[in-house]
Parts: C-alpha cells; sequence; structure tokens
C-alpha cells in the first residue's frame, strides 16, 4: 500500500454523455470521482466515487488521498466492465452529476466508451449498511481511516429542523390516540349533513392544546440546536501534516492526533499517548459521564508515553489499533495496538472518554478512537424505558371502556332517531321537508355520527393536559421541600421525572442496598487478624474489654512522616509488632499497600493524597501507610512504597482485577530480591476456597474472628499470599498476554488464567472496616413497616454483617417470631429450607402456589400471572445468601422463594450481585403485581433501579451513576419516609380526586346532551350554547380542579408522617379504580337527571312576571348550563380538604367569569357584530332576572348535592375510613406548637411581633404535632435556599385561610 502522488490530467462531461475506455501500459491507476458541478481542478475532499485499476477490481474509496494495491501486470485496452461498489457516504446527491476523470501520470486515453459506469451509478443511490464488527484505523493517516467511513466528531441531538417541525411534530402528536380522536371529531364536524355543533368546539380546544406541546417542542429543540452548535464549533489542537493547528470539534476524524490542556473537555473518545505528569498519568473528572466528581486517573502505555510532546515523534507515529465497534459500555473497553512488530493491551485505563474533563495535568496527548455519534457518552443518550403509573394504565383501560359506552349511546340515540322518523317524522316534514333520497336508514346513520360529535365530552382533551400539570406541580413540590435538603452537601431532592408522582403513594415492596444507602460508606480501618491474633481492641488488667472512646488514647504516629494525621487506631500492640518485624504482621501490610487501583497525589513533599476508586480500599492504604508501609506510587510496570522508612520499588508484572464475580483481586510482584508473589484480597467465602490445606487450623481460627467482626457490623476482606516459581511464570505470563490482546473471548480466557493461578494461597489474616449507618434510618425503617412496606435488603456484605446491621436498623426485631436463615449450597437443600420456614409461617398453606392468570393492558393483549398473598400472622425475617439465592432464582424454585419471602415482613439477602438484584425485583414486579421501589447508592444498584417500578438515587460517596438512572434523588435514605409518606400519599390523594372530579363533572355534562335527546326528535340538537360547550372544559371547570388537585391534603405533612397507616389505602387502589369509575358513572347518571328534569319541568308553560313566555330553548339552554355550573362548584368545594387563597380564587373566579362572558356573549353588542355566531341575545337579561329561574337554581343545587353529604355523613357514622378517624383526632386534638427557632424572649413578646419574627415553619395550626424526633428531624437549608423553599412543600400562596371538612362546614383558623 503506498499513496499515489504525481502528475494529473482532468476530463470532465456530463454523464449522460461520457463513455469511457481505459487503454494503458503502465501499472498506475485512474480515479473516478464524482462533483456536483463541472469541475476543471480538483478540489481535496473526501469526493472520491471509485478507483479503477486496469482491471475490473475497486480498491479503495473516499478521501483526497488514497493508499491502494497496484495491479500486479499490466493490460493495454483492458476495458472497466465490473460496476464497483461505492461506499453509501461517497455517494452523489440527487441531481445533476459530473464525473472528473483524473489519470495519473503514465495513462494514456483514447476512444470514450464507458462501458459499465452508467450500472455503476445506478448503484450510487442504493444505501447499504454493514453493522460494524470491529474498528481497525492507524494513527496519522486519514486517508485510510476514511476508507472505512467511520463517524466525524460531529453530533446532533435535536429532532428537527425549520422544514421538518411542522409535520414531524404534528405526526408525533396525533400518534397519540385522542389527539387523533379529536382531530376525527372535527372533520365529523366540517359535514354539514352530520354536525349540529360548529367547528371550532372542538378545533379550539385541540389547536390550543397541539400548540402547547409544539411550543414546549419547539423551545426543547431550539436548546438542543444552540448546544450542537456550542460543542461542534470548539476548538482543539489537532496534529496535522507535522504541526499543530485549531480545528473545530466536527471536523476531528478517528485516528487524529490531539493535543488537551487542563480544564478542557476531552472531544472524542481517545486513547491516551503521553502527558505532562510523571508516568504518564492523567487525572479526569467524569461528572458529566456518571456524575462524579471525584478525579480518576488514567494511565499511558509507556511505549506511547516516550513521545511525550514532541510533534515530531508524534507525528511519525504510526501504530495501528484494532478494538471493539461502538457501544455504551462505559466501564469496559477492548483493543490492542500494533506498534513496531509488537502487540500492546488496551483497556478502560489507556482510555479518555469524551465528556470528561482534565484536571490537574497540564496537557495530554490522544489518539481519536471513536467520534461525535459513535462515543461512550453518544451511545448513552439514547432514550431510556419510559415508565408509567398504575393510574396510566388503568386510565388506557377506561378510556377504551368509554369509547365502547359512547358507541352505545350514539346507538341507542340512531335507533331512537329511526324510530322517531318512521312515527313521527312525517308530521314534520310540512315546514322539514326531507331531501331528495334520505330516508330513516340514512337519517338514523347520519344521527349516529351527529351524536358521536355532541357526546365527545367523556373523553375531553383537556384531561391529558391537566394530569401533566398536576404531576408537574407535585414534582416542583419535593424539589422544594426544604425539609429533604440536606445541607452538608448542599444536596436538595429532586424529582428527575414528573410522570411517577401517584405512583410514590402506592408502594408495597422496597429494595435497598446496604454500603452507603443505610450505612454512610465513609470508611474506618477498625479492626484485623493477623495470623491468627486479633488486634483493635483494649482489655484492661483483669482482661475486660474497655469500651473506646472519644477520650480514649490514640496510637502516636509522629514517627512516620508520611502518615496521615486523620488515621486514628487504639491498639497499641498492633503497632509494636509491626516495628519489632514481625514477618505476618509485615507481609500483611505489605499486601495492603501493593493490591490495589489507588492513585497518589503528591503535590508537596510528604503530602500524600489517595485517590481511590472505593471508600474501603483508601482506607486500607491508608492503614498500611500509618504502619510503616506507605504506598508512593506507580507505573505501568512498577510499584513504589516506603517500608519502615525504605523506599522499595516492586515490578509489577500482572493485575488480576476486581469484579463483581470474582469478588477478590490480585497482584504479582517481584522484589528487588528478585522473589515472585501473588497478593490476594477478596470476599472471605472466595478466598477460603482457594487456599492451601495446611491453612485450615489458622483459617478455623481467622474465621471465629470475621465472625466477631461481622457481629459488630463490620465489613471485612481476607488477605492471602502465595510464593510463584520463576519458570511458571514465564509460561503463565505468555498465555496471559496472549489472552489480554485476544479481541474474541478475552474475559473467558483472563479468567482461566486467573483461576489457574490463584490457588493454593497462604492466609495472612482478616481486615475489618467500620461503615456507620446514616442518622435517622431505624426510625424511617420502623415508619415505613407501619404503612405495610415491606422491605428487603439486597446487599453484597457478609451473611453476619448484614443480621448485624439488620438488626440496628430495627429491620430484624427481638419481638419477631423467627428469622429464617437460608445457607444452603444444593438446590434440594434450598427447597427442604424454603419449605420449612413456609410451613412454620402458615401450616395450612398448599404445596404448589396459587397462581392466577388473567389478561391486562390495552386491549387485553398483556397475559400476567399472580401468585396470592398467604396469610401470616405474626413478624417473621428471612435472611439468604447468595449460594442460596442462585439456586432459589432458578426457574422451578423461584416461585417457592417468592411465597416464603413475601410471608415475611424483612427479608436481607447477603452476597448479591447486580445481576441478582434486578432478578430479585423482576420476580415480585412480575408475580406479586404490587408498586416496587429501589434504592440505592452506586453502579452496582443501576440494574436493580431500572427494573424496578421507581428508581431512588442517593448522592453518596459511590458517585452519581444511581442518581443518574433513578426517578427521584436525594442525600440521606431517611427522607425516603417523607418522600412516601407525605409528598407520594398527597400525590396520590390529589390524582385520585382529580380524576373523580374529571369524570363525574364531564359525565354529568354529557348525560344531559343524552335525555334531551328523547325531547327534540333525536335530531342531534346541543341542549348549550355552542360558546359554553367551548368553554365548559377551558376555562369554567379548569382551574377550580386544577387547584384543588394541587394544593388538596387530607392531614398535613406531621400528621402524614406521624400515622403511616394513612398509606395503606394507596397499596390497595381505594382511591381510584374501575369500581369508583363506575361509582362516578352512576352519580353522574343521577345529578344529569335532575340537571335535565328539574329545569325542564320548571320552565314548561313557564311566564315571566310581566306574562311575557321564556319557555323557549335558549333559556331553558341557559338555565340548564347555570345548574351545571353551579352544582359543579359546589360539588368540588365538597371534595376539597384544604382550602387555600388560591383554591378560593379559581372557584369564585371561575363562577364571576361564567357570568361575565355569559352576558357579554348573549348582549346585543356580540350579536349586531357577530350575528351568526352569537344568536342567544337577549337571554342571559330576560332569563336570569327572573326570581322563578334562581329558585330552580337553587332547588336543583340542593336536590344534586343532599344526597351526596347524607351518603358520607352515613358512611362517617358507621364505617369511618382511617382518613376519617385521623381528622377527627386532629380536630379534637390541637397540639402545641414546637418550639420556635429564636430565642423566647424574642418569639413571645407579644402575638403581632411574634408574627414578624418566626420563620414560616413556626406558624402552626389547630391540629399541628409536634415535630419529629431529633434523630429523624431534618437540617435546617443555608439561608440562600430557605428563600426559595417552602417549609411544607407547598407554595406560599397555599398557606390555608381556612380549612373545609367533607361536610362543607368552615373552621375558622387562628394563630396559636
Amino acid at each position: 500500500m503506498r499513496s499515489l502522488t504525481g502528475c494529473v490530467t482532468y476530463l470532465t462531461a456530463p454523464i449522460t454523455t461520457l463513455k469511457l475506455a481505459l487503454i494503458g501500459c503502465s501499472r498506475s491507476p485512474v480515479l473516478l470521482f464524482y462533483s456536483p458541478r463541472p469541475a476543471p481542478f480538483y478540489h481535496p475532499g473526501p469526493k472520491i466515487a471509485a478507483v479503477f485499476t486496469q482491471g475490473p477490481e475497486l480498491l479503495a474509496v473516499g478521501g483526497s488521498q488514497l493508499f491502494l494495491h497496484e495491479p500486479e501486470t499490466s493490460a493495454a485496452g483492458a476495458s472497466v466492465t465490473t460496476p464497483p461498489v461505492v461506499h453509501p457516504a461517497c455517494r452523489p446527491s440527487c441531481g445533476p452529476v459530473f464525473l472528473s476523470l483524473i489519470f495519473v501520470s503514465g495513462v494514456r486515453y483514447g476512444e470514450l466508451n464507458m462501458g459499465s459506469v452508467t450500472s455503476f451509478f445506478g448503484g450510487l443511490c442504493r444505501k447499504e449498511v454493514k453493522k460494524e464488527e470491529e474498528r481497525l484505523f492507524r494513527a496519522n493517516d486519514r486517508p485510510y481511516n476514511l476508507s472505512y467511513q467511520y463517524a466525524n466528531n460531529a453530533i446532533r441531538t435535536s429532532k428537527y429542523n425549520v422544514f421538518t417541525f411542522l409535520p414531524l411534530n404534528l405526526f408525533e402528536q396525533f400518534r397519540r390516540l385522542a389527539n387523533a380522536y379529536f382531530m376525527f371529531l372535527m372533520v365529523l364536524q366540517l359535514i354539514p349533513q352530520i354536525s349540529s355543533l360548529s367547528w371550532f368546539t372542538t378545533a379550539v380546544p385541540l389547536v390550543l392544546v397541539l400548540s402547547i406541546t409544539a411550543v414546549k417542542d419547539a423551545s426543547d429543540d431550539i436548546n438542543r440546536h444552540t448546544s450542537d452548535k456550542q460543542v461542534n464549533n470548539r476548538m482543539v489542537n489537532v496534529l496535522i501534516d507535522g504541526e499543530l493547528k485549531k480545528e473545530k470539534w466536527m471536523n476531528v476524524q478517528v485516528g487524529d492526533i490531539i493535543k488537551l490542556e487542563s480544564n478542557q473537555f476531552v472531544t472524542a473518545d481517545l486513547m491516551l499517548l503521553s502527558s505532562s505528569e510523571p508516568l504518564n498519568l492523567v487525572y479526569v473528572e467524569t461528572a458529566e459521564l456518571d456524575g462524579e466528581t471525584n478525579l480518576k486517573v488514567k494511565q499511558a502505555l509507556t511505549v506511547t508515553g516516550d513521545l511525550g510532546d514532541s510533534t515530531d515523534l508524534l507525528a511519525h507515529f504510526n501504530g495501528e489499533v484494532r478494538c471493539e465497534p461502538p457501544n455504551n459500555r462505559l466501564d469496559k473497553f477492548k483493543g490492542t495496538l500494533s506498534l513496531d512488530g509488537q502487540t500492546y493491551s488496551l483497556d478502560n485505563d489507556k482510555v479518555l472518554l469524551r465528556g470528561c474533563t482534565l484536571r490537574n495535568t497540564e496537557w495530554c496527548f490522544g489518539l481519536v478512537i471513536f467520534g461525535g455519534p459513535d462515543t461512550k457518552l453518544m451511545q448513552n443518550s439514547g432514550k431510556t424505558t419510559f415508565k408509567r403509573t398504575s393510574i396510566d394504565h388503568l386510565m388506557n383501560v377506561l378510556v377504551l371502556w368509554i369509547f365502547g359506552f359512547l358507541a352505545s349511546m350514539c346507538a341507542i340515540l340512531a335507533i331512537g332517531s329511526a324510530i322517531w322518523e318512521v312515527r313521527e317524522g312525517s308530521v314534520f316534514t310540512v315546514f322539514l321537508p326531507r331531501d331528495p333520497g334520505v330516508g330513516a336508514g340514512l337519517t338514523s346513520f347520519l344521527s349516529f355520527w351527529s351524536y358521536v360529535i355532541i357526546l365527545n365530552t367523556v373523553v375531553p382533551i383537556s384531561l391529558y393536559v391537566s394530569v401533566e400539570i398536576i404531576r408537574l406541580g407535585n414534582s416542583f413540590y419535593i424539589d422544594w421541600d426544604r425539609k429533604m435538603y440536606y445541607p452538608k452537601n448542599d444536596t436538595p431532592a429532586h424529582a428527575r421525572t414528573t410522570t411517577l408522582n401517584e405512583e410514590l403513594g402506592q408502594i408495597k415492596y422496597i429494595f435497598s442496598d446496604k454500603t452507603g444507602t443505610l450505612t454512610q460508606n465513609i470508611m474506618a480501618f477498625n479492626k484485623c487478624s493477623i495470623n491468627g491474633k486479633a488486634y483493635g481492641e483494649l482489655f484492661d488488667f483483669s482482661g475486660q474489654r474497655v469500651e473506646i472512646t472519644e477520650k480514649t488514647e490514640k496510637l502516636d504516629f509522629s514517627s512516620n512522616q508520611l502518615a496521615d494525621p486523620k488515621f486514628i487506631f487504639h491498639d497499641h500492640s498492633l503497632l509494636e509488632t509491626v516495628k519489632e518485624g514481625n514477618p505476618e504482621a509485615q507481609d500483611f501490610f505489605r499486601l495492603l499497600a501493593l493490591c490495589h487501583t489507588v492513585m497518589p497525589e503528591e503535590k508537596k513533599e510528604g503530602e500524600l493524597y489517595y485517590q481511590a476508586q472505593s471508600p474501603d480500599e483508601g482506607a486500607l492504604v491508608t492503614a498500611a501507610r500509618n504502619f510503616g508501609f506507605v504506598f508512593r506510587s506507580r507505573t505501568p510496570e512498577s510499584i513504589t512504597a516506603m517500608e519502615m522508612g525504605k523506599q522499595v520499588t516492586y515490578e509489577l508484572l500482572a493485575v488480576l482485577d476486581f469484579n463483581n464475580v470474582r469478588k477478590r483481586m490480585s497482584v504479582i510482584v517481584r522484589s528487588p530480591e528478585g522473589k515472585l508473589t501473588l497478593y490476594c484480597k477478596g470476599a472471605d467465602t472466595i478466598i477460603y476456597e482457594r487456599l492451601h490445606p495446611s491453612c485450615n487450623k489458622l483459617k478455623e481460627v481467622t474465621t471465629g474472628h470475621l465472625n466477631e467482626y461481622a457481629g459488630d457490623g463490620l465489613r471485612t476482606l481476607v488477605l492471602a499470599y502465595k510464593d510463584l516459581d520463576e519458570d511458571y511464570m514465564d509460561k503463565w505470563r505468555k498465555r496471559h498476554h496472549e489472552a489480554s490482546t485476544a479481541m474474541d473471548g478475552r474475559e473467558e480466557m483472563l479468567d482461566e488464567l486467573y483461576e489457574e493461578i490463584e490457588k493454593d494461597l497462604q492466609l495472612l489474616g482478616a481486615t475489618a472496616v467500620e461503615d456507620k449507618l446514616q442518622d435517622g434510618v431505624p426510625q424511617t425503617i420502623e415508619q415505613l413497616a407501619k404503612a405495610d412496606i415491606k422491605i428487603w435488603v439486597l446487599t453484597g456484605d457478609k451473611q453476619e454483617t448484614a443480621e448485624n446491621i439488620g438488626y440496628s436498623c430495627n429491620m430484624l426485631r427481638e419481638e419477631m417470631k423467627e428469622i429464617f436463615v437460608m445457607a444452603a449450597n444444593t438446590p434440594e437443600g434450598v427447597k427442604e429450607e424454603l419449605v420449612n420456614a413456609r410451613r412454620k409461617m402458615c401450616p395450612e398453606s398448599a404445596d404448589e402456589p396459587s397462581v392466577i392468570s388473567s389478561r391486562a393492558g390495552l386491549f387485553w393483549l398483556q397475559k400476567i400471572e399472580r401468585v396470592e398473598d398467604e396469610k401470616v400472622e405474626g413478624e417473621y425475617g428471612l435472611v439468604i445468601n447468595g449460594h442460596s439465592l442462585a439456586f432459589a432464582l432458578e426457574k422451578d424454585l423461584h416461585l417457592e422463594l417468592l411465597r416464603t419471602a413475601c410471608m415475611c415482613q424483612t427479608v436481607i439477602c447477603c452476597r448479591v450481585t447486580p445481576l441478582q438484584k434486578a432478578q430479585v425485583v423482576q420476580l415480585v414486579k412480575k408475580y406479586k403485581q404490587a408498586i416496587t421501589l429501589a434504592i440505592g447508592d452506586g453502579a452496582n444498584d443501576v440494574s436493580m433501579i431500572k427494573a424496578a417500578h421507581i428508581g431512588v438515587g442517593i448522592s453518596g460517596q459511590e458517585g452519581m451513576q444511581a442518581v443518574l438512572s433513578s426517578d427521584y434523588s436525594f442525600a440521606q435514605f431517611r427522607y425516603l419516609q417523607r418522600l412516601l409518606l407525605v409528598h407520594g400519599r398527597w400525590s396520590y390523594l390529589r390524582m385520585c380526586k382529580f380524576l373523580q372530579y374529571f369524570f363525574y363533572k364531564n359525565f354529568t355534562f354529557t348525560f344531559v346532551h343524552f335525555w334531551y335527546a328523547f325531547f327534540c326528535g333525536f335530531s342531534a340538537q346541543t341542549v348549550y350554547d355552542e360558546w359554553f360547550i367551548t368553554l365548559y372544559n377551558l376555562v369554567y371547570t379548569a382551574l377550580p380542579v386544577l387547584g384543588m388537585s394541587l394544593f388538596d391534603q387530607d392531614v398535613n405533612d406531621r400528621w402524614s408522617s406521624q400515622y403511616p397507616q394513612l398509606y395503606t389505602p394507596g397499596q390497595l387502589n381505594l382511591y381510584f379504580s374501575k369500581k369508583m369509575f363506575v361509582r362516578c358513572m352512576l352519580h353522574s347518571c343521577y345529578s344529569s337527571l335532575i340537571l335535565f328534569f328539574i329545569p325542564w319541568a320548571a320552565m314548561y308553560d313557564t311566564v315571566r312576571d310581566d306574562g311575557k313566555d321564556i319557555a323557549d330553548y335558549q333559556s331553558f339552554a341557559l338555565l340548564a348550563q347555570t345548574c351545571l355550573l353551579i352544582v359543579m362548584s359546589v360539588q368540588l368545594c365538597l371534595d376539597t380538604f384544604y382550602w387555600t387563597a388560591v383554591n378560593q380564587f379559581f372557584v369564585w373566579g371561575s363562577l364571576a367569569s361564567y357570568f361575565a362572558i355569559t352576558l357579554t356573549m348573549y348582549s346585543n353588542g356580540m350579536f349586531l357584530i357577530f350575528t351568526s355566531s352569537f344568536p342567544f341575545i337577549g337571554t342571559a337579561r330576560n332569563s336570569l332576572t327572573q326570581p322563578n329561574v334562581w329558585l330552580t337554581i337553587f332547588l336543583t343545587s340542593l336536590l344534586c348535592i343532599l344526597p351526596v353529604v347524607a351518603y358520607r355523613f352515613i358512611v362517617l357514622q358507621l364505617r369511618p375510613t382511617i382518613n376519617d378517624k385521623v381528622r377527627h383526632k386532629l380536630r379534637k386534638e390541637a397540639l402545641p406548637a414546637p418550639a420556635p427557632r429564636r430565642p423566647p424572649h424574642q418569639a413571645y413578646q407579644h402575638p403581632t411581633l411574634r408574627l414578624r419574627l418566626l420563620p414560616r415553619s413556626g406558624l402552626r395550626r389547630p391540629g399541628d404535632v409536634p415535630p419529629l424526633p431529633a434523630e429523624a428531624a431534618p437540617e435546617e437549608p443555608p439561608p440562600v435556599l430557605s428563600d426559595r423553599l417552602s417549609s411544607g412543600s407547598e407554595p406560599a400562596a397555599a398557606l390555608p385561610h381556612h380549612r373545609r371538612g367533607s361536610g362543607g362546614c368552615s373552621e375558622p383558623v387562628g394563630w396559636r
């Protein structure tokens, strides 16, 4: 392969006339270009369409220069007969195409005879997309890399442009069933033979909804366009032709070498070549990728690090990279670098990903691997799974019901129309003659579609818009709640999704991680066991254990200049043992100093800072540092440490990485004396399986220490080592190099090698690290348990540690009847343990589970299976380890596991992998049909968080991966209580009230039309004024129901937390279900009968005071719609528990707007201006001045409301709910307000002064409960946030003026 240079000759002609024959006697090729216009000059760029040699073979495409094989022989007069295959990116766009023939020197040309060029260009418009299976490219070789047509570095996240916005956006919106339905209705309304309603009654609401959505989508896309443009036009230094040149990001290509400087964003996914730091290290911040702000360390290969910042060396660097295709795995990279005949392994530590930021590094050079859409950042920016609430699914089913019900009503009325036409229609033909050919059948058919239009309000378009507004408002309450704000980290709660709020009020199962979720994940080296002797505890002279407190004397490490001053340890005997030169103790700390992935940073001499991937590793390396084994630096080939004041450099031969399957990590080093040693640390169960039989006695002693540490709730690791033979190691290293550079099956080959060498280990001892509980965790779990929420803990810790944390958290309690422990190592043993436990809890339970199959979902296409709950007396707990869980999750045992676990109040799964966490969640989701919530803080919790109905991320010590995958996030586990018991319950209550009221008001509105049909000859005449129909849902009833749905609360936040039993109705779907929907329909049917027949009877043969007739259609329409609106307003007042100024304004303002608009529209002026649009001239002043009209309105309202009040009163007396009981108690017990934050002499000088001095949270209403216990009391935010955040999570406008009960009676509120 070589580059073609030299003189060229150009010949340009239109494609339709050009013919070509290639006559040559040299070995030079011909290059065929395309151009959108005649071009007598050669313009460099990726426009080459094909390359012909003197044979028919196409050798390369793309680029302004080419590398290609020369033909072996020359054949004079060879003609091109085979159409070449052209890469899609090289194909010309539509329109006139011209060919430019470039004859490289030495080529003769004669008669023009194109051969198959025409058929060649026939293939230009056929696009072939082949999935990339492997990426191959060369450094500093753009033409070669362009031949593969890898994506450049430009990104595009926008969805539309100026021309595609309108059609694409409308297409997306009309894919929603409701929008398409209303568009269909509007088309029907344009047909005069069908519609008795003007088109605007449907068009106005539809256009309004479509416009709001379109404006929102346009705004979002404009922001995306702006962001794309800003990113694509960033500048970076690119090495081109041996010089560093400024180039836009979007022009960077795969294989380019670029230079980054400190605090710059990484341009693309790069292979790190060299850096300004010693040992070719770079420090990057990955906040945009995974949310973590702690610095990560990357290190270049030594062979590329030697290039430094020399542009000459870098320009001549011609390494060839072969790697995996683009993918979204942020934590893995697999590739090889071939250079000077040698092959080097590439992994994630050698790669800088786009989205990272270079920190604490002056400069670095990198080779572009993936650009633009191929980068891992963009590969991860795809759409996540859209979660829908159970209410959403129910609404979909109900909408189908409503469609069926609408069709039934229209069919009944169409049949009525046919009967009426046959029996009565002939009487009216004198003054309403029929059109020729129109009989009763056609009239009935047209009536059907007319009533589809008129009765369409049973599916109101404003329903979906209102639901989204309510969800958005309730999400803001979570963001604004200062009682969920953590001032230590300046972290407020955040609702990352707005679609799941009401689901928070229905949680039945919580799946929680332990480390960092229930605990603080701040590790401290606490105890250890070395060669069978335990260290870390203190004893007095009598041998009694001494409790360690803050006053206990600490070890003095001042003799060690490199010691960490923050490290605390109390047992002097350990330090003395190390100083005495005990070989086991020194090997113990030598292992801790060598076997890890920590990176050191030494800004000043003696000031060491460790960058640790996990808090455990940081704690262990810091412990070794203080006991005289100081880790100083590392390179890819060595590790340097200070051992008891002496610097020692070990040759690093191999690192056997830790992962969630191996659960161990090893390093193989050669000491300065030439001794080869493998050091290994990992979980006790894993290391014990690999120990030499000679360690059995020591293993028993160490196991006793481990159990003791686990009983204290400490996290433990076991340490071991193995001396290696030089000959064996040479052979193993060769096999290891082959495996690490393999592109296929690399992980499997490496695992096999690791298993082989990590055998017959010698036990050194064990470490114990303390991880304290977070504040308020026991109280939170206790309250959630009272709410009948079952909590499962899924942890990677060992069984004893998890059990101890379970007791500390109040999940496992002494009063439990029994706590079952599953620890069998065979499927048969696991099954026996599960069956025995189940029979102890429920002796009469059947041997086989009761699985109920049913249909659900839209059109009942989804098949679901449900395992029924079995009644259990008393509380039980279940602890199951990783081995047993793996067997229990298999297909023949998973239902047995589910039955037994769901009988228990608490389940703790130990030694669980991330995949098993997700499997447990999916098992409960599938067979219990209950709402699940998963909460975690680390990357190992992401699969569990995504699998649950609702995922909650805790922004803790393990980074932000869990938060970025979650639906809700906050800083402390205790905030989960407020999220569920307050915000979740309120959101569910508000949404259910909204749906009940919304369906009630719309069905009532529609049913009146249905009854009126029997009095208008089924002529599809509307009972209301057309403008009232248009504005009913958009103006008159929209804001009051939104006010109730955004501000209503049956009890305040403190009572919600104090009485967790209030949460249980949501779990049982008591507030809104199919049964409640049917009840709403029946209520609407009754109300519509009253609203139609009472005004009809009252207006029948009625005259005014002056004897004039008012029994006309327009007066009846005005009376009916006025009665309807007043009844709807009164019903809403009865449904409102919590009144605010906003609610009052919305209710009274809507009524006032109705009368104002009605009087305006029915005035003489509007009639004169728009005669055809406002025909109800004078109706308002003619009717609303009559006393009998107002008496009819009062009577109608009374008959509609009185049964509701009576029914609620009877139910309240005979079958009060838990909400009724708590609200009754709230009225009876007016508890004193908590102590104010200001000094008493300021807060209580005078009532008016108190109101001025107290912060808002100091104002208390009757019925407020005392504050939460001190251990659960939330922290206060700094002053800068207190103005923005509301104390009760409600906006300032929501402060109450008075409270109304279910019966409608007001209760004045005064400040206590």
